[in-house]
Parts: structure tokens; sequence; C-alpha cells
């Protein structure tokens, strides 16, 4: 029999494509999402890249009593991935309580079931946000938590800090953090990719939806950093190879039955690229101008980081692989895809 495993918020982003994997490598998927920031549509492209339907509930897992009654529909869960979040770190800056609210209440709610129903296993979706500005780069495991730059940040601090006491609390209760550098692209199939609702937070999707002609201009976030051309720089990881560590990671919890605890990695490439950087390598691949302005800095950004993914490496046997170059060409696709561009 399969292991079932709980992906909330996977017909977003990141779980749409950890649902893909996780299915490919045999495990049987339910998916829980609100739809806030996606569609339903992501399941048909789950169902065409796989073979597979996954089933999907759609409610807010913040709703307590609508949780139970979905842990008690799935009595078989082994473990959960929770990406179900708000993330951008623009908004949370002008909307902190929505994101303290979201983002607190909606794991507080999936420990609570999991101690309840005994699910002892759950991979969290975690933010190199963490590390605040780190005060050296590249970023590894052991560097100190700084203050967070956004509330984002600070409710990704706050979870991983709810998770260690529980931990302690519930000798039964397993998890891994993994905390996610900048993921972009889209599935080589172009069957499911990035798609906000609304004007993007994130560069990439404001980058093909101005190439494709959606968006008037790109807005660059200030050229003043202390960089090598003066734009923030992040470590960009393609969606794709990320969602196959969550894969690894899942089969790491349930194969270590005896060894409960809280352990978290870094995902990332361990390069750092800048914005500009970013604009000019997706102009390079697809040949395709991208209009763009210079503005001052975002409220809540950080200067750069990138990750040390040595751990990762070693531990979780899990590298990315993907060309900086052949992930903005999926991006594109994705984006040519959806817009019925040639």
């Amino acid at each position: 029999m399969k292991d079932l495993i709980l992906v909330t918020g996977g017909t977003g982003y990141i779980g749409s494509h950890t649902a893909v994997e996780l299915i490919n490598e045999g495990y049987e998927v339910v998916i829980v999402d609100n739809l806030s920031n996606s569609t339903a549509d992501s399941l048909d492209g789950i169902e065409k890249i796989t073979g597979v339907r996954p089933a999907f509930e759609q409610f807010d897992i913040c709703d307590k009593q609508r949780l139970d009654v979905f842990f008690e529909k799935y009595p078989s869960l082994k473990a959960i991935i929770h990406f179900a979040a708000f993330k951008a770190v623009g908004e949370s800056v002008d909307f902190p309580l929505k994101y303290y609210r979201n983002n607190l209440v909606s794991l507080v709610n999936l420990l609570d079931c999991m101690h309840t129903y005994k699910v002892p296993s759950i991979v969290f979706s975690s933010s190199c946000t963490v590390y605040g500005q780190p005060k050296d780069l590249p970023v590894t495991e052991d560097a100190p938590i700084q203050i967070a730059e956004s509330p984002y940040g600070n409710t990704k601090q706050i979870c991983e800090e709810i998770l260690r006491d529980s931990v302690r609390s519930m000798p039964e209760l397993k998890v891994i953090a993994l905390r996610y550098f900048n993921p972009i692209g889209a599935h080589p199939t172009a069957l499911i990719g990035e798609l906000p609702n609304g004007i993007p937070n994130n560069l990439v999707p404001f980058v093909t939806q101005t190439a494709a002609g959606l968006r008037p201009e790109l807005r660059v976030f200030g050229d003043d950093y202390p960089t090598p051309d003066g734009s923030a720089v992040r470590d960009y990881i393609n969606v794709a190879d990320l969602a196959k560590a969550h894969v690894t990671a899942i089969g790491r919890l349930l194969n270590k039955a005896n060894e409960p605890g809280f352990e978290f990695f870094n995902l990332g490439t361990g390069r750092g690229s800048s914005v500009l950087e970013v604009v000019k390598t997706f102009e390079k691949v697809t040949g395709v101008p991208v209009n763009y302005k210079i503005v001052g800095r975002r409220a809540g950004d950080i200067i750069a980081v990138w990750a040390d993914t040595t751990k990762a490496n070693k531990v979780l046997g899990w590298k990315a692989e993907t060309s900086l170059e052949d992930t903005l060409l999926s991006a594109w696709n994705w984006e040519k895809k959806l817009r019925g561009i040639k």
C-alpha cells in the first residue's frame, strides 16, 4: 500500500511541483488548499504529467474544525508537507497581522491535529529569510539567526521555534525544515509553473509577464546595494530541483522511525545571482528584451544572500542540478504556453 502524504498549499507553485515528484516516486497524495493564491487548474497539470489526479480538499487550514474533519476522513496519513502560507516580503510589511494570523495559526492547527490523530512526520516549508541579513556568505545552517527584516521572515523564524518546542514536548514528532532560497522556473513539460494571482511579487514571473507584454515594465528595486552591479543578490533555485528535495526529506522521515527530532537544511544552488544578472540572462537565452526601470529599494529586502548547501548535499544526498539558463527558459516556455505565444 502506498504511503499517503498530505500537501498543504499543494495547488500552489512549489506544492504542485512537489506533488508531481511525490507521485512519480510512488506516494499517494492528498492536497489541501484554499486557492487564495492558486487555482485548481494545477490539478490538471499534475494529472497530465503523472497520469494520477491527487485527491483535493478546498478549505483553509486556519479553520481548526474543518481540519479535524479532514484528519478524520484520512486516517492513514503518514506525513505532511506544509506549504500553505502567505509569502510576499513587501506585502507582509504592509499587512503584518495578516501574515502572523495565517502563517502561525495554520501551523499550530496542523501540529494539534498531528498529535491528536498520531501523524508524526512533517516537512516544513521554511525560508532563507530566517537568517535575516547574514554577516557571512555563503550561509551555512550554523549561521546565527538575525532579527528578521520583514514580518514574513519573522513568521518563518517563529514557526521554526514552534516546531522546536513541539518536538521537545511531543517525543514522537519528527520535523525537517527546508530553508529555501529563491525558487524559480517551471516544470520542463510547461504543464505547471508559477501563476500568481494579480501582480507578481516574485522577480521571474514579473520578468516573463513583462517580456510577454502583460506588464509595461519591470521595476528593479535598487541599484545602490554594495554588490557588483548594485542590484540585490539571491540564490535562484529551479523549482523542480527544490521539489525533489521534499521527496528526499519525506523518505528520511519515514525511514527513521526511531529517530524523532528537528532537522533543518538549506536548499539552494550555492551561487548568488543579482537581479540585473537574471534579467540579462533571461534576455540572452530567450532573445526577448525586458523593459525595466530602476526604482528605490523595497522595504524588508536584504542586500545579498546565497546558500552553502553542503549539509543538504551530504546528509540528504540532494543537489540542485538545473542551470540558471535552463531554469529561466523553462519559465518563459510556461509563460508562452499560458499566453498562447508561439
